[in-house]
């Protein structure tokens, strides 16, 4: 290894969706690129490009990958990969895919298997010889503010917090929504289903919005047990009723209070990896920032008070801008962030 730098029952998903190339659909058979994919709670996207990025195109799939007792299942991803690389293959000419960067949730603390298994896979179909498995918060962390020391909140169905000085990472929470996560997007929807539980039963703390809410997206209350536990997809289909917590925000002073909680362990994520230099810089990115005001106003006021010294910026892209950005540099050899046995490595890829 070397260093590296820089629902409810909802619909069927779409397994897989096309985005328009940026370039030619087909060129040489013998052009060489790379492969870039983000997996998060909520999906996988993919991205085959050349190795300059001048020619790519991207699909996705809604299905997140399979979470078991080995940890984030690598049969699984495999199984949705390997055919949208196929299409991306044929789409972009990219027939020579040297260099892989896949970023996954839960890759720190469950991502054994995919550590043992993912390279030679990666090698026997696409003939992958140069593999970055990444941390979804570093990739957050690249794509959001580049090789600079600083912090990044990846907001999405989860919530991780990654810091570095540009010698060695730090992180917070990212322990999935059965003991963590706080402040993602599972989180507020727990919070929020639990308010409507609370008013269901009279209990103090209950929300009438939030329970006419509930009951319209999942049916009488007594049956959402039935419906929530057994879903292998449990955290994305808590995460589906966070709009509903924050078109309720307005009027409900439950619902408004569930998004400045989640604003609040969203700051402490972040101040708990920032380095104390005076120039680091505080980013933060994923889905969970389309709820707007309700959420970004308290979210501000709390990073301004908890990190009075770093420089707040704006997002400059989000985890698959990360691996896209970090299999550029890898396939130029042009690395200058720091190796994590957990977070970020790069593997050589053995095979014939």
């Amino acid at each position: 290894m070397t260093g590296v730098g820089a629902g409810a029952d909802a619909a069927p998903p779409d397994p897989a969706r096309t985005t328009t190339p940026s370039g030619p659909a087909r060129l040489a058979d013998t052009l060489a690129g790379f492969l870039a994919v983000d997996s998060g709670g909520s999906g996988l996207r993919v991205v085959v490009a050349t190795a300059q990025g001048d020619v790519k195109a991207q699909r996705e799939s809604r299905v997140p990958v399979r979470t078991g007792a080995r940890g984030i299942d690598p049969g699984h991803l495999m199984e949705q990969l390997v055919p949208m690389v196929r299409v991306l293959v044929t789409e972009t000419g990219v027939h020579q895919l040297d260099t892989a960067v896949v970023g996954a949730a839960g890759l720190s603390t469950l991502g054994a298997a995919l550590r043992a298994e993912l390279p030679g896979a990666l090698r026997r179909e696409f003939g992958v010889r140069t593999l970055a498995l990444v941390a979804d918060g570093v990739a957050a962390y690249v794509g959001a503010v580049g090789p600079r020391p600083g912090a990044v909140v990846a907001a999405g169905t989860g919530l991780i917090a990654i810091g570095t000085d540009l010698t060695s990472w730090r992180r917070a929470d990212g322990w999935g929504h059965l003991l963590g996560d706080c402040g993602g997007g599972a989180w507020i929807g727990r919070a929020g289903l639990e308010a409507a539980l609370r008013a269901y039963d009279g209990r103090p703390g209950g929300s009438a919005a939030l329970l006419a809410r509930a009951e319209e997206e999942f049916g009488p209350m007594p049956g959402l047990p039935g419906k929530l536990y057994p879903r292998p997809d449990r955290p994305a289909v808590l995460a589906s009723f966070v709009p509903h917590v924050a078109a309720c925000a307005d009027s409900d002073p439950v619902a408004a209070g569930i998004l400045r909680t989640a604003a609040r362990h969203m700051a402490e994520s972040a101040a708990a990896v920032c380095p104390p230099d005076a120039d680091a810089r505080v980013a933060v990115t994923g889905g969970l920032l389309k709820i707007g005001a309700p959420l970004v106003v308290p979210l501000e006021e709390e990073l301004s008070r908890q990190l009075p010294r770093a420089r707040r910026v704006p997002s400059a892209g989000d985890p698959l801008d990360g691996s896209v950005r970090i299999a550029t540099v890898l396939a130029a050899g042009a690395f200058t962030l720091p190796s994590d046995e957990a977070m970020l490595t790069v593997v050589t890829v053995k095979g014939d």
